[in-house]
């Protein structure tokens, strides 16, 4: 497991695992009891959490900050997988199989974890097996993410991989604002292209009326349908 610096703090524990959906429907002495057996990290921006090659050993837990999630091809390059904020979990393959890591994660701002160890997790899983259910429905959902990504790679240009992403992104809003979760560097290699053309793609939507950039992170979409009309 990569090193971080350990934490005493039940409370800090607690209120790590109150926030994941596969343990908040328990009541507090439940949720207590995992935490005790929980470790607290910490990590800097740029931190690997996990790599590739390292046993599968514990469900990591976001407590605070951002981590992403990648692959390296053979020729280095990044291909983002996912960004994790609190309250989403990694690494729950380990409670099922003694596969070996195949991805990386690593802290893309300063970063609290709350990782169990997977011996601890089984004890729980027999005498709640309902956590079971609610692991899979959350591996079923990203396995559907991922289906849907691959489909948008390999069908799509980057005009309508981008045009999907900002609607997908409004969807979770309720504004026509949306603040990117990631750099735009890893917004690129989440939808397979380079940074210049994802910069290009944007201004040219910015030339056309459809969405206006405010910040560095933040786009305002002025044409809605017009975005829809790109994504069909």
């Amino acid at each position: 497991m990569s090193t971080g610096s350990l934490k005493n703090n039940d409370k800090a524990k607690k209120l790590c695992v109150s926030l994941v959906p596969i343990f908040n429907h328990l009541d507090y002495e439940e949720q207590f009891e995992i935490a005790l057996t929980s470790r607290s990290l910490s990590y800097d921006k740029k931190d690997l959490i996990f790599q590739a090659g390292e046993p599968s050993e514990y469900l990591y837990i976001v407590h605070k900050g951002k981590v992403k999630m990648y692959n390296l091809a053979e020729s280095g390059k990044e291909q983002l997988i996912r960004i994790l904020e609190p309250g989403d979990f990694m690494g729950e393959l380990a409670v099922f199989t003694d596969e070996w890591l195949t991805s990386f994660a690593e802290a893309i701002e300063p970063t609290e974890i709350c990782a169990i160890h997977k011996s601890d997790l089984q004890e729980f899983l027999e005498e709640k097996p309902e956590i079971s259910f609610k692991i899979l429905a959350e591996s079923s959902k990203r396995l559907k993410d991922a289906e849907k990504t691959i489909e948008r790679l390999s069908s799509q240009d980057v005009e309508k991989r981008l045009s999907s992403y900002l609607l997908e992104q409004s969807e979770k809003g309720t504004s026509s604002q949306i603040t990117l979760p990631m750099s735009k560097k890893d917004l690129a290699s989440y939808l397979g292209t380079t940074q210049e053309t994802l910069s290009r793609r944007l201004a040219n939507f910015e030339d056309k009326g459809l969405v206006e950039q405010t910040g560095q992170r933040k786009i305002n979409i002025l044409n809605l349908e017009a975005l829809e009309s790109i994504a069909e």
